[in-house]
């Protein structure tokens, strides 16, 4: 296409719109070459002249396909006094009009320094009028003006050369001796992908972009090229397409696709500024940038009249499927807003309809982490977008949540699974409170120091257990919780009162009369009276001068909390006695940069915290959940930390790993504060630390302690491989990370949301036929592990026996040990598996009074079998006759892998079949956990059901329990519904899980067998239980660990293997930690548990060929 003179131009521009587009690309190739570019800017000169007038260039625009014409700046002129443009427009282009020119002028609010040396997009550039106002203007280092439509980016630059260039084709500099073609780039881009695809980092992103959903949504997927029709590329100027996010239903997808967009290219210090009209209303408008983390200005505002050819029947169809009310008026002059519906039907009957526009300009609060969130959202979690919600009102909820949540997607993003953690807490977690200690109240503490509870309440009924006292005197505040039996005792009458028997003498008199069935320590009467006390500290410690009690539990009233002496006071008191003393300091502990006097810790800094004395504190004084509770023990004995760990493990199982994040982001928050090492390390009188003669762990506890098989946490050297844990180290699916995400994302859930019970009844049923009705209970905590330990006091409480089989969880009978309960254990046989029998039971069930019967189901922990329907029929027949309480343990069940012919159970089929002369007391209850069933090692939710109304009384008389947090409580839910669906991407990641069991299940079959081990088959859930057959009674050297620089570990020890162990030796001589005999209750075979991390995994099984070699080569 040629074309020299303005009239030849102008024929070709005649045949029609897109030859005249034709001719203006010409034009602009001759604009980029630097040989024509001059004379290419004169020949717009002259055809600028030829329709110097309005009407000319409305002419020109219908005859030509184009329009010249100067755009005014008003009074917002350049740096070079100019105070209008010369911009081109082509049909296919949106033109410029009250919409734009209100933008413009919304930014004109900002001071000048907002933009002058800054990168600037402009998403919607249109032709470019915006973009090159800007240049012009505020002297920016770069903007790129960015548009969809092709034909817009060439027009743009048409015009960019247009101002950067005079009539006379000679550049134009600003005082800087640049001229616009330095500051300004046009490119085609679908919203920010240019700036993406080219790491360009921005620091000011401005938009003014379409915002009613297209009328014919099959016209939006055509591909866009400047070969489009013209009606097509000029629908983009008005319309946009469904964007996925919530924000559609309004006509705000485009712009929330852009603002999450802007999140990932802006600068920290960034600010986005978006024309938003106001239709959706403005709280809609405001909200769209407030739940992504942004605070909001409104720079400007005014209405404007609806464009004629914008079509507002989707905004018609979505009120008629909602009850959201778009917000319009009869026109400039109305103030009652209108609906679509009306605004609708009174423009096509010839009324002017307006609606409002403002001017937004937004800067991110705590850039750094919302960008972390966004970009975890964008990398396979964009569906729960819409459950985002960074709104605060206040900045110091903010600065609390959006931290966590930047923790907590760099977390699930980065981690394919949780690591094991040790029962006393995350080592990570329990660094940052000694750290805090250490940094804000100079106390010189270490992780070791700190020993991580649930929830104060647990930390205290643990310590409490730990000791067992006949006699504690709690603060009254601090009682609540604690056990009703305890509160109401009144043991402490009967020796007072004959003869004057003292506490010490009574106690040892207790103990010399304990006596059990199986050999174990046990006390007929396992009373701990607690006597209620007040917290002012002149009135405790008289009532402990009285009564002398051997445990303390109280905190400090706040008048006496800034300094010491009351502290001290009560310290030298409880040791004159011997009394243990645990000082609750929750209500005094702040989570703040600036935190107040805190005489306890004032002390500690300068003192040792005496070997009798400990602290607990309960943290719940963040700002956004206060029902999102931790709590932490302090000690500086080395003993009472292992022991107390060790109850941690055998009552709660572990702490909510999520929950130590919470926290453990806050503690980081406020370390950021501080420079380490600033101070030097305080120096401590120990000159008052003195050799106390108190209360020691009680003997029952120490035994249990003592001989309990837990997890191994402490090495001098090496990592360790856990086999020997009930957690899954398996990848978590995405849908467990989505639901955990959106837990802590949404905010204001409503009770439906949590309410997880029907969800259960649903499980239960489909999962195991068990029956519930309107009197059933349900119970929820952390973990089903604290749930079993109730049931356990339950039994005690109405003087049952607890009848584990020879095969069982051992954690859960160290723990029924260590509670003082009656316990049978049930021989049990290879040929079935380790599992009860019609035969077993009877001839156990027939010697034992109260019988509680625990079996672990349908998936069998921890021999990997399963009880089948016709097996539980038996089972439960023969619990009836004998009038047994039954507990059924789902917690390892939901991965069974080789279950061919077992067809499922169906307890309420089972129970149906039992005659009517069962005794009363028999009943079933059934306790679960969903851990393995979610497929992931942090996700912690147990349940009980119970269907006796007496055993849910006694049940509460036991309180205490750490009830799962309300974000539990929603991502479980979504789970267990997802769950329901099939397919779904959680049913197929069950599967996938399942399978990789099976496979390990085999492969670690093989190499035991070869190693010299007999395997028992597993079936189901995450164990393998097998024989050390060709190693035991063998005598093997080991080689001991280096003990200094001037041992070269060459000394070796002779050990003879046998059933309690072979852990210990396999553990020093690979670092494999396994679970023995002691601990599975079948005498001989060991546990392993296969759903480790892969390369663990691998690990594991050379560690077993490496033993062989040890000990058989």
């Amino acid at each position: 296409m040629s074309w020299e003179t303005v009239d030849e131009f102008l024929v070709q521009c005649k045949q029609s719109s897109d030859a005249a587009y034709a001719s203006l690309r010409t034009l602009l190739e001759r604009l980029e070459n630097t040989d024509t570019r001059s004379q290419a800017r004169i020949f717009l000169s002259h055809l600028q002249k030829r329709f110097p007038t309005k009407d000319s260039c409305d002419q020109c625009f219908q005859t030509y396909h184009f329009r010249i014409e100067d755009v005014s700046l008003g009074q917002y002129e350049s740096h070079q006094g100019r105070n209008k443009l010369t911009t081109m427009v082509i049909p296919s282009i949106f033109l410029p009009e009250d919409w734009s020119f209100t933008f413009y002028e919304g930014i004109n609010r900002h001071p000048d320094s907002i933009f002058k040396e800054r990168t600037i997009a402009e998403l919607g550039c249109g032709n470019g009028w915006i973009s090159i106002a800007i240049a012009e203007k505020w002297l920016p280092s770069k903007v790129y003006g960015l548009d969809i439509n092709p034909r817009a980016v060439k027009i743009s630059w048409i015009n960019l050369y247009l101002n950067a260039l005079d009539e006379n084709g000679q550049p134009v500099y600003d005082r800087e001796k640049k001229t616009l073609l330095d500051r300004v780039e046009f490119h085609e881009s679908d919203l920010l992908s240019y700036c993406r695809e080219n790491d360009i980092q921005l620091e000011r992103i401005v938009g003014c972009i379409p915002q009613i959903l297209n009328p014919n949504p099959d016209a939006m997927s055509k591909v866009i090229t400047e070969n489009a029709s013209e009606e097509f590329l000029h629908s983009l100027s008005n319309y946009c397409a469904l964007q996925g996010f919530m924000e559609d239903q309004f006509g705000l997808g485009l712009i929330a696709r852009a603002v999450e967009e802007g999140i990932a290219v802006i600068k920290p210090t960034g600010i986005m500024i978006f024309n938003m009209g106001g239709r959706p209303g403005q709280g809609v408008c405001e909200r769209l940038f407030e739940r992504r983390g942004f605070r909001i200005t409104k720079l400007w505002q005014t209405k404007i009249i609806q464009a004629g050819d914008t079509d507002i029947a989707a905004l018609v169809e979505i009120e008629k499927n909602s009850p959201h009310r778009f917000e319009f008026f009869m026109g400039l002059s109305g103030d009652q807003p209108i609906c679509a519906r009306t605004a609708w039907a009174y423009g096509k009957s010839g009324g002017s309809i307006s609606h409002a526009l403002s001017v937004y300009s937004c800067e991110l609060r705590r850039p750094n982490q919302v960008k972390v969130i966004f970009d975890f959202l964008k990398h396979g979690f964009q569906e729960i977008s819409s459950s985002l919600d960074l709104s605060f009102e206040e900045d110091s909820v903010a600065d609390e949540k959006i931290p966590f949540l930047a923790y907590l997607a760099s977390t699930l993003k980065s981690n394919s699974f949780f690591p094991y953690e040790p029962p006393a807490g995350s080592i990570h977690f329990r660094n940052l409170i000694a750290g805090f200690l250490k940094t804000y109240h100079h106390i010189p503490l270490t992780a070791d120091n700190v020993v991580i509870f649930p929830s104060r309440t647990a930390a205290i009924e643990n310590a409490l257990r730990l000791f067992s006292p006949r006699l504690a005197v709690v603060d009254e505040h601090l009682t609540r919780h604690l056990p009703r039996l305890w509160l109401t005792s009144s043991a402490l009458e009967a020796p007072l009162a004959e003869g004057g028997i003292g506490l010490f003498e009574w106690e040892n008199l207790c103990i010399g009369n304990m006596v059990h069935n199986t050999g174990a320590i046990h006390s007929s009467d396992d009373t701990i009276m607690v006597i209620e006390a007040p917290r002012q500290s002149d009135l405790m410690i008289e009532l402990i001068k009285k009564l002398k009690p051997k445990v303390v539990v109280t905190g400090i009233a706040h008048f006496e909390a800034v300094t010491s002496s009351a502290f001290v006071h009560l310290l030298d008191t409880t040791r004159d006695i011997g009394s243990r003393l645990f000082l609750d300091i929750s209500d005094h502990f702040e989570l703040s940069s600036i935190p107040g006097s805190n005489g306890v810790l004032k002390y500690l800094s300068g003192t040792p915290l005496p070997s009798h004395a400990a602290i607990i504190c309960g943290l719940v004084k963040n700002k956004v959940y206060p029902d999102l509770e931790v709590a932490f023990v302090i000690s500086e004995e080395e003993s009472l930390f292992n022991a107390l760990s060790k109850t941690v493990e055998l009552l709660e199982g572990n702490t909510s790993l999520i929950s130590q994040y919470y926290y453990g982001c806050i503690f980081h928050e406020l370390l950021a504060f501080q420079l380490a090492g600033r101070h030097a390390p305080a120096e401590r009188n120990c000159e008052n630390v003195k050799s106390v003669d108190m209360i020691g762990f009680a003997r029952s506890a120490s035994l249990v302690l003592k001989n309990a098989e837990l997890s191994i946490d402490r090495v001098e050297s090496g990592s360790l491989i856990h086999m020997d844990v009930d957690q899954i180290f398996l990848p978590v699916p995405s849908p467990v990370k989505a639901a955990i995400f959106e837990s802590f994302a949404r905010q204001n859930m409503s009770e439906s949301e949590i309410d997880v019970t029907s969800s259960i009844k649903r499980f239960v049923k489909s999962s195991y036929g068990f029956p519930t009705d309107n009197g059933t209970e349900f119970i929820y905590a952390d973990s089903s592990k604290a749930l079993f330990n109730k049931l356990v006091l339950c039994c005690i409480n109405e003087g049952g026996t607890l009848c584990f089989p020879a095969g069982s969880n051992g954690n859960y009978v160290s723990s029924a040990r260590f509670l003082k309960a009656d316990i049978v254990t049930a021989p049990t046989d290879v040929n079935v598996g380790f599992k009860f029998t019609e035969k077993t039971l009877t001839g156990i069930l027939g010697t034992v009074k109260n019988p509680w019967v625990y079996i672990s189901g349908p998936t069998v922990n921890p021999t990997g079998l399963i009880y089948s329907n016709n097996e539980m029929v038996e089972i439960l027949s023969t619990c009836a006759r004998f009038g047994a309480r039954v507990i059924i343990d789902t917690a390892a069940s939901g991965l069974e892998f080789d279950f061919e012919g077992w067809g499922g159970w169906d307890i309420e089929g089972c129970l149906s079949k039992l005659d009517s002369s069962i005794k009363p007391s028999f009943c079933v209850s059934l306790l679960g956990g969903l851990s393995l069933k979610m497929l992931n090692g942090v996700l912690r939710f147990g349940f009980l059901i119970l269907n006796q109304p007496v055993l849910v009384d006694t049940f509460y008389s036991y309180p205490g329990l750490s009830k799962p947090h309300t974000t539990v409580r929603y991502a479980t839910k979504k789970l267990l519904e997802l769950r329901e669906q099939k397919p779904s991407n959680l049913s197929d990641a069950i599967v996938e899980h399942t399978e990789i069991l099976r496979t390990r299940s085999k492969l670690l079959k093989q190499v035991l067998e070869k190693s010299g081990w007999d395997v028992l088959e597993s079936c189901a859930g995450v164990s393998v239980v097998a024989k050390p057959s060709a190693y035991l009674n063998k005598t093997i050297k080991l080689k001991l660990s280096p003990k200094g620089e001037g041992d070269h570990g060459s000394a070796t020890e002779e050990v003879k293997l046998d059933d309690c162990n072979i852990r210990t030796v396999i553990l020093k001589a690979t670092g494999l930690c396994i679970n023995s005999g002691s601990w599975t209750g079948i005498p001989g075979y060991c546990r392993f548990n296969i759903a480790l991390e892969e390369n663990d995994f691998k690990k594991a099984l050379d560690c077993i060929l490496k033993f062989r070699e040890v000990a058989l080569v």
